[in-house]
């Protein structure tokens, strides 16, 4: 990647104000230099993830239906028709700059499910080694009334959930504003902008609430939220105006736009969390051969297993050691405890013949790892 860039891997969250003008549908136009900007800057080796709104508006265009109705299943007829168009819209316009992308549809529950948490982490990470840059959205169809605790209720937290699943460097949240400012800029002409916000507090909380969109599901508040949430794991947030000039590579080079909220734990808040050992629910005896390979961050196979201990079960944390007790590492696991003992010694060949399923070659990816 160029020395010019202050961040490797982003993730960035479109607003349904910026994709749409406010004019409830979308605008290719917008979109169109949007994705140039992040198309030139992933074949520079920025690392990027897109968290998109505008299923809804997409669909109430492509439908004809633009009348005012909060009610949730009419919602997800207009988000369930709009997904398919805002795709094509993303597909089109990434592959006149020669990229692939994929979609990825999210629900909360999605991730506060072991294996559930564990599949989307893998496979986003996966697209990532690929080069693809994946279009992700919340599962607005399946996220029905009766299920409320299900959904993020907005784009913008699970934009800050997507960034600690892929390990961003930085949570840009794109809009129609500039940033947070000391009170309504709509409303107060002496509004000024906030550059940087240390600490999410009461006080910034309080400042948020009068400002932001109307329209779509978030506001500033939410977007305060999703800072807090991404701070919190190490994250850097950016909040900006999707029509600055560039704002993509101005961000990215390092330059003060929009506001700042510094993340008040380590970039490495994940190595650290797993290996303190306070998740661990079991440990995996892995072979000299094996703790060597996982030293230098190399994925377990079940050829290196000798033995296992506890009921883990498929997505907890485990400790490695080796078979002399001398601790190596924690990583997530890809199998139950019971399938490791099965299959400690194999080939990973072997993992579907003896098991009858099979969720990957490694025990422990190296994604999932950290040595200690």
């Amino acid at each position: 990647m160029n020395s010019e860039f202050c961040y490797k891997r982003i993730v960035i969250k479109l607003g349904t104000n910026l994709l749409t003008g406010g004019a409830g549908k979308l605008d290719r136009e917008v979109m169109s230099g949007l994705v140039a900007q992040m198309a030139a800057l992933v074949k520079r080796g920025v690392e990027i993830t897109v968290v998109t709104s505008g299923a809804i508006a997409a669909g109430k265009e492509k439908l004809g239906l633009f009348k005012k109705n909060k009610d949730m299943p009419f919602k997800q007829v207009l988000a369930s028709v709009g997904q398919n168009r805002l795709m094509n819209v993303y597909d089109s316009l990434f592959a006149e700059h020669g990229l692939t992308v994929a979609q990825a549809l999210l629900t909360k529950s999605d991730l506060h499910d072991r294996s559930g948490y564990l599949n989307a982490r893998n496979t986003l990470l996966a697209l990532i080694e690929l080069g693809v840059v994946t279009i992700v959205n919340e599962n607005d169809v399946v996220a029905v009334d009766e299920i409320q605790e299900a959904k993020f209720g907005d784009n913008d937290n699970l934009s800050a959930m997507v960034a600690n699943l892929v390990d961003a460097d930085l949570l840009l949240i794109l809009s129609d504003i500039d940033g947070l400012y000391t009170a309504n800029p709509r409303t107060e002409p002496s509004a000024t902008l906030i550059p940087v916000v240390e600490k999410v507090t009461q006080e910034i909380e309080a400042l948020a609430g009068g400002v932001g969109s109307n329209v779509g599901t978030g506001g500033m508040i939410t977007k305060i939220e999703a800072a807090r949430l991404a701070t919190s794991s190490g994250v850097r947030v950016i909040i900006a105006s999707g029509h600055a000039p560039g704002v993509v590579e101005r961000v990215i080079t390092g330059e003060s736009i929009g506001t700042h909220f510094l993340p008040h734990a380590s970039p490495d808040a994940r190595h650290r969390w797993l290996v303190s050992g306070l998740s661990s629910r079991g440990r995996i005896i892995i072979d000299g051969g094996a703790a060597r390979a996982v030293a230098r961050c190399s994925s377990l196979l079940p050829a290196g297993v000798k033995s296992v201990e506890g009921a883990f079960k498929r997505g907890d944390i485990v400790r490695l050691t080796d078979e002399a007790g001398t601790q190596v590492g924690y990583g997530i696991t890809n199998y139950d405890a019971i399938d490791v003992d099965r299959i400690k010694g194999l080939h990973s060949e072997a993992i579907g013949v003896v098991l009858g399923h099979d969720f990957g070659d490694e025990i422990i990816h190296r994604n999932n790892l950290a040595v200690c």
